[in-house]
């Protein structure tokens, strides 16, 4: 017989054991690989005011070798509750001109007096050619506004309003009137009325006795 028929038989292989994924092996050591770099994850926070860019406008300024340009931008925030307040800044580039005017805007905030979420009475206020007309309105109406004004009183909590521009369409001197014609809002407590008027006569009148 020949040698080859004479030799035994090879033994069978035998196979390793494949490791499950997200243990000991090849996958785990890549899974646990980027985790690392990845890192832990931040819970997000939530910002405390609402910001919105309501114009960025291009400026420029002659000097002796040329023109040089930067950006204007227009920004107001607000809490959504009662407070709200806008800013303007230049910068060299659009994002810096934003955060700059934002800055602006949390130093200049307001409180507005609010009732169920609309105005208490009429008002009106003017800046420079703009006149801008807030009037209250009833539950479900929504704000019939459109453009810088709407935005404002968005950011500024008042769910339902009319409002009317009845000057110059400015979007910064709409944004100022806006912002005056919000601050001069007085709540109930404070209007005079005739009820107030005649309670307070009885009063003068026996100061004038004594």
């Amino acid at each position: 017989m020949d040698q080859a028929t004479q030799a035994p038989a090879a033994a069978p292989e035998t196979q390793a054991p494949v490791a499950p994924r997200g243990q000991a092996g090849g996958g785990g050591h890549q899974n646990r690989g980027n985790d690392r770099r990845r890192g832990p994850q931040m819970p997000q926070e939530e910002k405390q005011f609402d910001e919105r860019t309501l114009h960025v406008d291009r400026v420029a300024r002659v000097v002796k070798g040329g023109r040089r340009f930067r950006f204007r931008a227009l920004v107001v925030v607000g809490d959504r509750k009662h407070k709200v307040g806008i800013g303007i800044s230049k910068g060299a580039d659009v994002t810096a001109a934003v955060t700059k005017a934002t800055e602006v805007a949390k130093k200049h905030m307001i409180t507005v007096n609010l009732y169920k979420g609309t105005l208490p009475h009429d008002v009106t206020a003017k800046v420079g050619g703009a006149v801008i007309l807030l009037k209250p309105a009833s539950a479900g109406t929504g704000l019939i506004a459109g453009g810088v004004v709407r935005t404002i009183l968005e950011v500024a909590g008042v769910s339902n309003a009319l409002s009317k521009s009845l000057g110059s369409t400015n979007k910064t001197n709409t944004a100022y009137a806006t912002i005056a014609a919000l601050d001069s809002v007085k709540p109930a407590s404070d209007w005079i009325t005739r009820t107030s008027e005649k309670a307070a006569k009885p009063k003068a009148a026996k100061s004038k006795d004594s």
